[in-house]
């Protein structure tokens, strides 16, 4: 079999190349990466030195994707991945709009022309903040947790928020370019017979990964805490009780090798760690307390765009359908994490560079 997949020297693009390369005989892949991000190089040379070809591209150029060699698969693992994109005054929005839209658009192309099927990369951030911010929470342990007895919204249970829960606007420009990537993908797969899985994800989380609060949230908070940076509760009092789940990259390319093993009949997934891989941000600082010791965050409860007060997902649907379900827990996550820290003190400056 094979496989292309956009944004390979990223952290899930990597993740994923790895773990085909490891569980699948006769796999050859390639990937197209722009090298634009801190840690790209990083991945290409370790992906070169286990047989992976890079190419140098731009999912936004269609030229770029129009000239890459033929596969039976492609993996758009390619992406803006931070929810403020386009409001943070880092990343314009019409960067955001050509990488996450254009950039889909240019790999459906290829697909139909070239007969290839698709996986699509989404995002948890598809759901409608204003129905998550009208979920029955209470606080018990640090953490917002959800008050069952008055659970009433459509798409919402026990174990988390299902593939049908609400995308109304607003979701963030960040969610509304995956979503918008996804409705086109379902267009392409209807219209053109392109095979087509989409995976919705939950935050991604393990060590070695470059990212920043509004991308990688664990990954970042545990460098942070131990370097003794600044750290703040933004928003809902001030205390640190939103709560995420965390998702190792490696469950997700487990189910994608489920999905190329599978072919051509697609689904739409939620993929998440669920209830028992989430924790808040007061509960994950008292897991950083005790592992490097006491480093308290300032308390600040003014209103970031985007932030949700609780969001964790149900994957009973992929667990149902591919026999999937998370295998790295959560307590391994934040070691490896860690453990990472502690190898690289330098890692949020090179992050930031």
């Amino acid at each position: 079999m094979r496989v292309l997949i956009s944004g390979i020297c990223g952290f899930a693009g990597s993740h994923i190349a790895r773990y085909l390369l490891e569980s699948r005989q006769g796999m050859a892949i390639a990937g197209v990466d722009s090298l634009a991000r801190a840690g790209s190089e990083t991945n290409r040379l370790e992906l070169r030195r286990l047989g992976v070809k890079v190419i140098h591209g731009d999912v936004r150029v269609a030229s770029d994707i129009e000239a890459l060699p033929a596969v039976d698969w492609v993996i758009d693992a390619a992406a803006q991945p931070s929810v403020l994109a386009g409001r943070d005054g880092k990343t314009g929005t019409r960067q955001l709009l050509e990488h996450n839209l254009q950039g889909t658009i240019n790999l459906l192309e290829y697909c139909r022309a070239r007969g290839a099927g698709l996986i699509l990369i989404s995002t948890s951030r598809v759901y409608s903040i204003a129905a998550l911010a009208r979920l029955p929470l209470r606080v018990e342990a640090s953490a917002f947790v959800l008050d069952e007895g008055k659970t009433q919204l459509a798409g919402l249970g026990p174990a988390g928020v299902r593939e049908e829960f609400s995308t109304d606007a607003p979701i963030s420009l960040y969610g509304a370019t995956k979503l918008a990537s996804e409705r086109l993908a379902q267009e392409y797969a209807a219209g053109f017979a392109v095979p087509l899985w989409i995976n919705r994800c939950g935050v991604l989380a393990g060590g070695g990964q470059f990212g920043t609060a509004e991308q990688g949230i664990f990954s970042y908070w545990i460098h942070a805490h131990r370097t003794k940076r600044r750290l703040k509760y933004l928003g809902f009092g001030g205390k640190g009780f939103q709560v995420r789940d965390a998702l190792h990259p490696r469950d997700l390319a487990a189910l994608v090798d489920c999905e190329l093993r599978s072919g051509s009949k697609g689904e739409l997934f939620n993929l998440a760690g669920g209830p028992a891989n989430s924790m808040s941000l007061a509960q994950l600082t008292a897991w950083c307390n005790a592992r490097f010791g006491e480093h308290q965050p300032e308390e600040d409860g003014s209103d970031r765009p985007y932030d949700v007060p609780w969001l964790i997902l149900d994957s009973g649907k992929a667990q149902a359908a591919m026999g999937w379900r998370p295998g790295i827990g959560l307590q391994q996550i934040l070691e490896e994490i860690a453990d990472h820290a502690e190898r690289h003190p330098d890692w949020l400056a090179r992050c930031e560079a």
